[in-house]
């Protein structure tokens, strides 16, 4: 999915009032399975346009968009993808990521009881 695709999807969530997070990878250190600027969309309906990598870490994400949706507050999200001695995942890629979930505002005109 292009940068493009995602960002009309956003646009389009916004101008239809569908509430939204979109998650961004800002920082990544060592094997991650995605680059810093990698993004995911992610709809209160469940909706997922994008992706930061798949996975134990973008279900880490998920949770957090879910608490965003919630409070409206963004946060960041440290996924640590490195194995330690009782990690039994073949997916650990050796990395972590850091990524900021925030809120997708309204772009529908706000209407004036004038």
């Amino acid at each position: 999915m292009s940068d493009r695709e995602l960002n009309a999807a956003a646009v389009a969530a916004a101008q239809a009032g569908r509430r939204a997070v979109l998650a961004t990878v800002v920082r990544a250190k060592g094997s991650t399975p995605r680059a810093a600027g990698s993004k995911m969309l992610i709809g209160a309906d469940g909706e997922l346009v994008g992706t930061i990598g798949g996975g134990c870490g973008e279900a880490e994400v998920l949770e957090a968009a879910r608490q965003v949706l919630e409070t409206g507050k963004p946060r960041i999200v440290q996924v640590n993808l490195t194995d330690d001695i009782y990690s039994w995942s073949p997916a650990v890629c050796g990395g972590v990521m850091e990524v900021f979930v925030e809120p997708l505002g309204s772009l529908r005109p706000e209407r004036s009881d004038r």
